[in-house]
């Protein structure tokens, strides 16, 4: 551990040494902790743990903190689930990772399991209407927000804004599935960098600017621990697990349900929906709604955008509203019968989460130590900013398909709901204009939703 005398942050030449060496059963506490504070999607996340590990704990310097927070950004899944994972290896071997990124992804999947149960059992009680009626705009003017905030960091140059043209055009008037939008943007890039190298190295890393912090358990120049050496024996072996688990898992599906059967089926889709989520959950909800809602048929249009809802209301990383879509289905498919709906629901929510998240684990335990030999070197590449302009275009296709569902509940030839358009655009200013925190702007909708579904009577 690195023990270079640092000033504190008061100003007085008081040497800092470095915090005192933790045991994986106190970091678990921390983890689990973070799994329940984890709000704000991944840019507040990020925010989170950087003053939680670099400000306050000094578990790892920024230079390190930010080097791992870039290759995490190069990696399918979501980025803030894999750097509590990375940082957890780094300080704890593999059980340090399992258990950062585990803790950082079960109290959303309890959580969401039990709202799904109230969800799915009393959505038509006036109470929980309402406040979803509420919600729902609210999510349709998050979603815009997503799009241009993304947007304005990724499109910097007219070929970067070509391609997420190109990329809403191909989903919206073609419904081309989105990971052909994806394999096309990353090969434009590829090709593109080749020809107009400027055009595509516009990527770059996230995290706070800052440092005096004090030196850290894991500082600059601390050595690479033993266990993150790169070898190839420890390669194959983590890959080997990985693949190993995931084959365990779908042959007990399949043996279970058989090859159709609900579960094997979420099993095989969710497992190729993780391996496409660059650009976040944003990104990659448009291939879910492809497979959830029009070729499975395990929930409707207006559940998905309500799965949305809830996900924007729990911790953890919003790719969870997956577990949401995994318990709807299998409550309405009835995976284990009618006489267990609950525990359909909340296996078929387990299941969509293991294989949504396994390939985070491996990409993380397989891929660490190659990033700890390259310090300070680890950039985006021009195939993955292709794919983060790409990344726009589709997000802006949810955001209208939200818009058309929350507007015109009956279709374009039903009734323009006014109400929920005047809380989308009150949304929208909040969030642009006045910066509104994600959680207080859906407490605000909710309760306002709320309290027109319950005048609404009284009016009519």
């Amino acid at each position: 551990m690195s023990m270079t005398p640092a000033l504190a942050n008061d100003g007085v030449d008081t040497p800092v040494a470095a915090p005192p060496a933790l045991t994986l059963a106190q970091a678990f506490w921390f983890w689990l902790k973070l799994g329940f504070i984890s709000f704000g999607g991944p840019a507040g996340q990020i925010a989170i743990m950087h003053r939680e590990l670099v400000e306050r704990r000094r578990w790892i310097s920024e230079k390190r903190f930010l080097h791992a927070l870039n290759y995490c950004m190069l990696l399918p899944g979501p980025e803030a689930q894999q750097l509590a994972t990375y940082i957890g290896w780094l300080m704890h071997r593999t059980w340090g990772g399992i258990v950062a990124g585990a803790m950082f992804v079960l109290p959303s999947l309890f959580i969401l399991i039990a709202l799904s149960w109230i969800y799915v059992a009393y959505s038509e009680i006036p109470l929980v209407a309402g406040i979803f009626y509420g919600i729902k705009p609210a999510v349709t003017a998050i979603v815009v927000h997503a799009a241009h905030r993304i947007g304005s960091r990724a499109l910097k140059n007219g070929w970067l804004w070509g391609i997420a043209a190109a990329a809403f055009v191909a989903i919206f008037a073609f419904d081309v599935p989105f990971p052909a939008i994806v394999i096309v943007a990353a090969l434009i890039g590829h090709w593109g960098a080749k020809v107009a190298p400027k055009v595509f190295a516009v990527g770059g890393g996230h995290g706070a600017k800052g440092g005096g912090f004090g030196p850290a358990l894991i500082d600059d120049d601390t050595p690479t621990p033993q266990h993150a050496l790169f070898t190839g024996g420890r390669l194959v072996r983590v890959l080997l697990v990985g693949v190993g688990l995931w084959l365990a898992m779908m042959a007990l599906l399949v043996a279970v349900q058989g090859i159709d059967g609900t579960l094997t089926q979420m099993g095989w889709f969710f497992t190729k929906a993780a391996l496409l989520t660059f650009g976040g959950a944003y990104a990659v909800l448009p291939y879910v709604y492809q497979g959830a809602v029009e070729n499975h048929h395990w929930l409707s249009a207006t559940q998905m955008i309500d799965g949305l809802a809830l996900g924007e209301t729990t911790p953890g990383p919003l790719i969870m509203v997956v577990a949401f879509v995994g318990f709807v289905g299998g409550w309405l498919k009835q995976v284990f019968g009618p006489d267990a709906l609950f525990l359909g629901g909340a296996a078929a929510a387990t299941v969509v989460t293991f294989f949504t998240f396994l390939p985070s684990f491996i990409f993380i335990l397989a891929g660490g130590p190659l990033v700890e030999s390259t310090h300070g070197n680890l950039k985006f590449t021009a195939p993955l900013t292709g794919i983060t302009a790409a990344v726009v275009g589709v997000i802006l296709n949810l955001a209208m398909f939200f818009a058309y569902h929350v507007l015109w509940p009956e279709g374009l030839r039903g009734t323009f709901d006014a109400v929920s358009a005047a809380i989308a655009v009150t949304a929208a200013v909040a969030l642009f204009r006045y910066k509104v925190g994600v959680m207080p702007l859906l407490g605000a909708c909710a309760l306002g939703g709320l309290a027109v579904t319950l005048l609404k009577p009284m009016l009519a």
